[in-house]
């Protein structure tokens, strides 16, 4: 029993005093760190965390007498000593490594730390690819890239730039940062248009080639996102390209605030070179905790304890510690020891050497994280706290700019305000968004001591023009082609080049290459592609706007509006003998002959009895209403009207006839004037279902158009070159091998037509296009050589243009334009007036009417009253009632006046 006895109680002892162990808070917290001492921000680190780790040793308040030991390991830059070290640490289990400060090595160290469970917390690895998914024990002190790059895209907006070039270091950070600036450029529709790669350790003579190569390119925009280099490489090279005057700009993310910041005063003073250098710098808020820190780090510098000045890393190393400090002093408060266990599968690994099997996983890791990324509390670089992609929240950023030797800050961004004039820890509770036009900064200077924005390209350059391709043409040469031995482009189109381009505010430098072999007209479309295929930077000529072009190739405004047109042969209509019969239909000839008639015969109606004109034998009453009808087309009719009804129709009819006689005018004015077609098309819809033969311009996208939009068969299609081929397939017709008609645009064909009579053009355009320059994608150049065009189409001198080669004493092409025969005037246009006519004069018959029924009642009434009735027969009373009736309106109104006064007061009969 004793034997059994012993051995418990041994083991109960053991497990007594390791539980006492465990309950217990170590003495030293070993804590890591791993960057490159000899550099801008390790310069700065390395004293701000040693600052930092003294501080909290000596304050009671934190630890709870628990020590904390900073291992500091000295990578220069290298990925592999970066693993090695980390490997160094891991072994004195550490429970927190701060750094890297290389986004390289944070890379590779972050999956160690993801296998030993030890949290990996970088003050200065700015690479947006250290995601908290693939490294989710990598977290961040330091503002991500994706913040820095959206800052430097709005900058780049802001000054209205389209396109810069990245000068980048080769690595993760280099990579990745210009790659989140090119996701944010293209937010607002600029881009990245070339990267000049560098390798880590900037050779001079590789940043002297890539810099001289770049100035051949058109953007003048550099955007510089390098490691932090106290040599200032770059800029040192560019001052001997003589790349730091005003026709440059030069943007830098915040490695070269962090590089300046680290100067020595008296250094700063021979920074002349940079002047008109605009970058940014991480956004660190005044406090009294700040001023304090920096007085106390001019006093480690007379101690020698800190070797340069102080940069925003710097603070932010301070605070990484304290973050991990206050991590730690919460985790004991919670687990009151620290663990470290082995890792069963590296046990099991058979190494030679290596001792890979020792290291031992940080059982705590995972709860350390969390409390961590729990922080919130208020450090030397502001407000510290961290979002669920384990990156501190942004606090915005400075717009610094160099100005002779001082830095001056010219506003601040945040992604929450954008650019303005104050940070946004002094704007809480402001806007959560913003547009362009609440951006604010303040004056800049730029290189070379201007003040101006800098318009941040060059079209062309002495050493390398502007490739401008021309058409040569064989036919309607004075549009645009190469002069014959000479060699020179001339034309109307090159005209206009040239007078917009001496409106564009910069110089253009270029040159002329004729496109086409100059004996037949080339394929437009040809030349468009090897505008976007960067065969030629322009094209200058007659060259159509069109959907499928607009596609591949930005289009100036254009300067000369077209479109298709049909044209066809043409015969003169003025050789008819009766064309002054063509202005009315045959009805309506027949309804102007019977308004006439009636008008006649209402008109002697209603002044028979009251006008002695309109009296006599029948023979002549017949003549007189005729010819008074008649003489009305004329105004010259001798007889007047005396009754109101007669004058009151009298108005309505020479209203009626003025309305005709006006159409009549008009119509045979046009008819007199305007040429009749000799084919039957009468337009694009019966000239494709005629299926004649149709010419096309050889080059011209008609060809296309006619086939592809049109489903023209191709076999309909005639290419003709030249305007005499055109005649000649013209007046041979179809019949005879030629054409039925050519289809081209107007301005060709106004030219063609101003010297051909026989032909003419059929109806109105039924495409509408405009001529104009064909530029590469997003070539600032056409949004100037637009404004240019406007300005020359407002102040006349386009018109002017044209007047120079197309004009001659007589006329310009396009004046005399040829329109289709009217067509003919029809009764149903005039039926209103006919309706208005006859409804008159129907009313003014029936008041007559009615009128003479009444006196002739009246006066039948008197009649028997003043003599005794005889009795005769109903039928024969009734005509003679109507035959007195009409015998009563025969009558004149004066005798049927007296008639009236007759039967009133009769006279007495004399006595036998």
């Amino acid at each position: 029993m004793k034997e059994l006895v012993i051995p418990q109680l041994f083991v109960s002892i053991c497990l007594l005093v390791n539980g006492f162990v465990s309950c217990q808070r170590p003495a030293v917290v070993n804590l890591g760190a791993i960057f490159t001492f000899d550099s801008v921000i390790g310069k700065a680190a390395k004293p701000a965390m040693e600052a930092a780790v003294s501080d909290i040793n000596n304050d009671t308040r934190i630890l709870n007498g628990t020590k904390l030991n900073l291992l500091m390991d000295d990578v220069n830059c290298s990925v592999f000593l970066g693993s090695v070290g980390a490997f160094q640490l891991v072994e004195e289990e550490v429970v927190a490594i701060i750094g890297p400060q290389s986004s390289g090595i944070a890379h590779m160290i972050s999956a160690i730390a993801n296998g030993l469970q030890v949290p990996l917390i970088s003050y200065a690895a700015t690479d947006p690819t250290l995601s908290a998914l693939q490294f989710p024990f990598f977290i961040r002190t330091t503002q991500s890239d994706s913040y820095q790059m959206a800052a430097m895209a709005d900058l780049v907006d802001f000054f209205r730039w389209r396109e810069v070039i990245a000068i980048v270091v080769d690595d993760e950070y280099g990579r990745n940062g210009i790659g989140a600036l090119g996701e944010e450029l293209n937010k607002k529709r600029a881009k990245i248009s070339y990267k000049l790669f560098l390798s880590n350790q900037l050779d001079e003579s590789e940043v002297m080639d890539k810099l001289n190569k770049s100035k051949l390119l058109g953007p003048r925009v550099y955007v510089v996102h390098v490691n932090p280099d106290p040599r200032l490489r770059i800029f040192t090279v560019a001052r001997k390209l003589q790349m730091m005057t005003d026709n440059y700009t030069w943007l830098a993310t915040d490695w070269l605030s962090a590089t300046l910041d680290s100067f020595p005063p008296t250094k700063k003073a021979s920074l002349g070179f940079l002047q008109g250098v605009v970058g940014l710098r991480q956004h660190t808020p005044e406090s009294s905790q700040k001023r304090a820190f920096m007085s106390r780090w001019k006093g480690m510098q007379r101690k020698g304890s800190a070797s340069s000045e102080l940069n925003t890393y710097g603070l932010q190393a301070y605070d990484t510690v304290w973050i991990v400090a206050y991590a730690i002093e919460r985790f004991l408060d919670e687990h009151k020891n620290i663990t470290f266990s082995f890792n069963s599968k590296l046990v099991d690994m058979k190494t030679s050497g290596l001792q890979i099997e020792k290291l031992k996983v940080f059982t705590g890791g995972n709860d350390l994280l969390d409390i961590i990324l729990q922080t919130n509390f208020t450090g030397l670089s502001g407000q510290v706290q961290f979002n669920q992609d384990q990156n501190v929240f942004s606090g915005g950023y400075d717009v610094i700019n160099i100005d002779q030797v001082s830095i001056r800050t010219v506003g601040y961004w945040s992604n929450v305000s954008g650019l303005s004039l104050s940070p946004q820890d002094a704007r809480k509770g402001e806007q959560n968004s913003y547009s362009r036009v609440d951006q604010r900064l303040q004056n800049i200077t730029w290189p070379g001591g201007k003040t101006e924005r800098p318009r941040g390209w060059i079209i062309a350059a002495d050493e390398r023009p502007l490739r401008i391709g021309v058409p040569n043409r064989a036919s309607f040469v004075e549009f645009v082609t190469e002069a014959h031995g000479s060699h020179r482009i001339e034309g109307y189109c090159i005209d206009v080049f040239l007078k917009a381009r001496e409106l564009v505010p910069y110089d253009v430098p270029y040159m002329f290459e004729p496109f086409g072999d100059g004996l037949s007209n080339p394929r437009y479309d040809d030349l468009v592609q090897m505008v976007a295929a960067d065969v030629f930077d322009a094209a200058v000529g007659d060259i159509a706007i069109l959907t499928n072009r607009t596609k591949m190739v930005d289009f100036s405004q254009p300067y000369a509006s077209t479109g298709l047109v049909i044209v066809a042969p043409i015969r003169n209509s003025k050789s008819s003998a009766w064309v002054f019969l063509q202005p009315f239909t045959v009805e309506m000839w027949c309804a102007i002959a019977a308004s006439f008639v009636m008008i006649a015969v209402v008109i002697w109606i209603l002044e028979h009895r009251v006008n002695d004109e309109f009296r006599g034998p029948p023979k002549k009453q017949l003549v007189t209403m005729l010819m008074f009808s008649f003489s009305t087309l004329f105004k010259t009719n001798q007889e007047t009207t005396k009754s109101s009804l007669g004058r009151l129709v009298m108005v309505v009819w020479l209203f009626v006839l003025m309305v005709i006689t006006a159409s009549y005018t008009a119509s045979l004015s046009s008819i007199l004037t305007v040429q009749q077609l000799s084919s039957p098309i009468t337009g694009i819809d019966s000239l494709i279902a005629s299926h004649w033969p149709i010419g096309y311009q050889t080059g011209s996208f008609a060809y296309d158009y006619l086939s592809d939009s049109l489903y023209i068969p191709r076999s309909r299609l005639v290419s003709l070159g030249s305007p005499e081929e055109y005649e000649s397939a013209l007046r041979r017709g179809p019949s005879d091998g030629g054409v039925a008609a050519i289809v081209d645009e107007l301005l060709y064909v106004e030219l063609f037509l101003s010297k051909q009579k026989d032909f003419g053009i059929i109806g109105q355009p039924f495409t509408r296009a405009g001529w104009g320059f064909a530029f590469q994608r997003e070539s600032p150049l056409a949004v100037d050589m637009s404004t240019a065009i406007l300005s020359l189409s407002e102040s006349g001198e386009l018109q002017k243009i044209r007047e120079k080669w197309f004009c001659t004493m007589r006329s310009c092409p396009g004046e005399k334009k040829h329109r289709p025969e009217p067509n003919k005037l029809n009764l149903i246009s005039f039926w209103g007036l006919y309706l208005l006519c006859g409804a008159f004069s129907l009313t003014a018959i029936l008041v007559f009417l009615v009128r003479m029924v009444c006196q002739f009642v009246r006066y039948k009434r008197r009649q028997m009253q003043s003599s005794s009735p005889s009795p005769t027969p109903s039928s024969t009373r009734c005509s003679q009632v109507i035959r007195h009736f009409f015998d009563f309106i025969d009558e004149k109104e004066e005798v049927i006046k007296k008639m009236f006064s007759h039967c009133e007061n009769p006279q007495p009969q004399a006595s036998s």
